[in-house]
């Protein structure tokens, strides 16, 4: 699984832990970077398939919270959420062209091979020419119902451990 929770600081807000690294606001930005880095460190390495990083960074995903088929699928009623990737269109980032509000990116300088061109969301085009076109307010919150499959084994596994607590107890006679 791969995901990101693109908790952005800036070096400023980051600065409060100079002195205690304990203060240190905890969040890096991803969101824009993840599927690239992802792209080029696993899949062009030949560490996962194509396959694998579609289920990685979007099917299992989309199952893990619960949203299967809505999301992570290309099917009749799925929100038609794809990207194209270029394999073969070289990236570079940095946060003088990133489109987080930081002033700063962890990949700093990273380049690779494995871009997206072009994202399309609920249908529309919202990212192409390595431009983000949305509208203020066009995004929608997504209600993840609970209990996804995750938890058959937390089921299980609490099951099995309550199940050797019942275990028979050998008993002894107390001596004097």
């Amino acid at each position: 699984l791969v995901g990101t929770d693109h908790c952005t600081f800036n070096s400023t807000q980051k600065a409060f832990g100079i002195n205690d690294f304990r203060k240190i606001p905890n969040g890096v930005n991803g969101i824009e970077e993840r599927m690239h880095i992802v792209w080029d460190t696993m899949v062009a390495s030949g560490q996962i398939s194509v396959t694998d990083y579609v289920r990685f960074t979007s099917a299992e995903c989309a199952r893990i919270f619960n949203i299967y088929p809505k999301k992570g699928a290309i099917l009749p009623g799925s929100d038609a959420d794809v990207i194209i990737l270029n394999p073969n269109s070289s990236f570079k980032i940095s946060s003088n062209s990133h489109h987080s509000r930081s002033d700063t990116n962890v990949y700093e300088g990273r380049r690779g091979k494995g871009k997206v061109e072009v994202t399309i969301a609920g249908g529309r085009i919202v990212w192409k020419n390595n431009e983000l076109k949305v509208n203020l307010g066009s995004g929608k919150y997504i209600e993840m119902p609970p209990f996804s499959y995750l938890f058959d084994g937390v089921h299980k596994a609490d099951a099995s451990y309550i199940s050797s607590l019942r275990a028979p107890v050998k008993r002894f006679e107390a001596t004097e």
